[in-house]
């Protein structure tokens, strides 16, 4: 696990706990934040707050699709995405938006997580970056996702008390 992105923020946690978890833990920091404060980022040159809830967005619709095609038919390849190129227009969305489709395709992604058979999390498909990857290891990379960008909203809460 510990080859996998992200893997060093998973810890012993089951990753499924930690993205129901995050939902709940996102929207107590964006009303901590302020919409003001979603302007600003936790870093020199780094993204804004909003921009983050739009990455997640983002991720969370992408996400979600592989993790149906791996399940539905393991084997294929999985499509990367330049999250550079997605994040261009960022700035013209509103941040309230990228919070609620956020909570909203998780929700609906976990719901589709517990539905499946267990031995469905041991399909797997080809990352033309990260080799083979099992539905279980996309889960994990998704978990430790969450906490790499819920420190940097952790971060920006205490930059701006």
């Amino acid at each position: 696990m510990d080859s996998l992105p992200y893997a060093k923020f998973i810890g012993g946690n089951n990753p499924i706990d930690m993205l129901e978890r995050c939902p709940r833990v996102i929207s107590i920091l964006a009303q901590d934040i302020g919409e003001d404060g979603l302007e600003k980022s936790f870093a020199p040159g780094k993204w804004s707050g909003r921009f983050i809830l739009a990455h997640l967005a983002d991720c969370e619709i992408g996400f979600g699709f592989r993790w149906r095609q791996v399940a539905a038919s393991p084997g294929g390849i999985i499509q990367p995405f330049d999250q550079d190129a997605w994040s261009k227009n960022y700035s013209k969305l509103q941040s309230k938006w990228a919070l609620g489709a956020f909570i909203t395709a998780r929700l609906w992604n976990i719901e589709f997580l517990k539905a499946l058979p267990k031995e469905t999390f041991r399909n797997s498909a080809m990352h033309p970056e990260l080799g083979e990857l099992s539905l279980q290891n996309m889960i994990e990379i998704t978990a430790g996702h969450d906490v790499n960008h819920l420190e940097q909203l952790e971060m920006l809460v205490s930059r701006l008390v």
